[in-house]
């Protein structure tokens, strides 16, 4: 995450010492950098919907404390909010911190649809009660005949609805100990929807830390990043500090993250207690990286003559910016070959939420994604996102983590 800069920028348009940067509309209208990158600029070609033009608004709200319009808040609830335009701006202008901070002060009402979701991505135990009633709704033969019905598509349930499959309904062990030598104890976070509908992942991610040697504990206490709430101006502040509390207490090498989208919010967690906030992003670790940095030099996979294709999240590449990992972390299958997927800089359409509150906008990149995965012409897709291996995976493209690949390898 860029830092605020220490420069005085009150005498050009009203900014504190302490306030994010936002460059004056001069300066972004002399550059443009951020527009190549930006995804509904690709859709909809308006200066409207770039990030030079949200940035006037984002100021608007912020600095001028000025009303903005109805047109002016649709083009800013179309942002992705994939942070592309933040990893190419000359001025080091945080986008992700004011846009967040502009939702905020916004001070909107979620519709009840939007708060009841909100509400169960908080509650855990609330939202392990209702995974068994997804499960008995896929066996029960309802799905097609609801599908056809409309009813989805009236209560505005359509896409979520498309997007899920039967959760994992029992929970995650809280300790995972090496049958080897152990070399060290790391906590992994699961996060709240991964923790029901990616377990696969979690499991190849647990299976290949016990194969180096690192007993692996899940706190029962952990919750949701906080992202969703984040990202759509609501507090996240009780996750936040219930996150940093739960792994905090224990004594651990390093905390561990599957979902890059989660580990960008981990990873710009701000705690009213600074010792606490530091030893909390002192042990925060990608799984990926975490891998790569303590692979045994004698732990050898199985070959395969699989081509790969990396779809880089927005949330890696712009955020973490550690999307190199996932490609040298693969190389350790030998006779693999592994490519970037075309057009990684521009965001799938998933966007945490925003496949389901734009859908329309999402399925036009998707489409665009999916193009890009059928001429690259290769057998797997790994992302290192779970919110975007979702969204992209179909009958004809095979998406997954690339920790399931790696898991598969293992000479068990």
């Amino acid at each position: 995450m860029f830092d605020s800069m220490d420069m005085d920028f009150s005498n050009s348009n009203g900014q504190t010492v302490s306030s994010p940067y936002i460059p004056d509309a001069g300066e972004c209208m002399r550059c443009g950098m951020c527009v190549s990158s930006c995804p509904t600029f690709q859709l909809f070609k308006i200066n409207e919907e770039s990030p030079r033009s949200r940035i006037r608004t984002i100021s608007k709200i912020l600095v001028e404390n000025q009303p903005i319009t109805a047109k002016e808040q649709n083009h800013l609830d179309n942002c992705l909010q994939c942070r592309a335009c933040e990893a190419v701006c000359p001025s080091r202008m945080a986008y992700g911190q004011l846009f967040d901070e502009a939702q905020a002060q916004l001070k909107r009402n979620p519709v009840w649809l939007a708060k009841l979701a909100l509400w169960l991505i908080e509650n855990k135990p609330w939202r392990k009660r209702i995974m068994p009633l997804l499960t008995a709704y896929f066996k029960s033969g309802l799905q097609q005949p609801l599908r056809r019905s409309g009813l989805f598509k009236k209560f505005r349930l359509a896409e979520a609805e498309a997007l899920i499959s039967k959760p994992a309904l029992t929970p995650l062990a809280t300790c995972y100990p090496s049958k080897i030598k152990t070399r060290g104890i790391v906590a992994l976070f699961t996060g709240c929807i991964a923790e029901h509908f990616d377990r696969e992942t979690l499991l190849a991610g647990i299976k290949l830390l016990n194969t180096i040697g690192y007993e692996v504990l899940v706190p029962p206490q952990q919750g949701c990043c906080g992202a969703i709430h984040q990202h759509n101006g609501q507090s996240a502040e009780s996750l936040i500090n219930n996150n940093i509390n739960t792994f905090n207490m224990l004594n651990v090498d390093a905390v561990l993250y599957t979902a890059s989208g989660c580990g960008a919010m981990l990873s710009e967690y701000v705690s009213n207690d600074d010792d606490s906030g530091k030893l909390f992003h002192q042990r925060l670790c990608d799984i990926n990286q975490f891998l790569l940095n303590h692979w045994p030099s004698d732990l050898h996979l199985e070959s395969t003559t699989l081509k790969v294709a990396v779809h880089e999240p927005c949330s890696q590449r712009n955020v973490l910016k550690n999307q190199q990992t996932v490609y040298d972390l693969l190389q350790k299958i030998p006779g693999i070959s592994v490519i970037p997927l075309p057009d990684n800089l521009i965001c799938c359409g998933a966007g945490g939420s925003y496949m389901i509150t734009h859908p329309e906008n999402a399925e036009q990149l998707k489409a665009l994604k999916q193009q890009a995965i059928t001429e690259a012409s290769v057998d797997v897709v790994v992302s290192s996102n779970f919110g975007c291996s979702l969204f992209l995976n179909n009958d004809d493209n095979k998406v997954e983590h690339p920790l399931r690949m790696l898991s598969r390898q293992l000479n068990d």
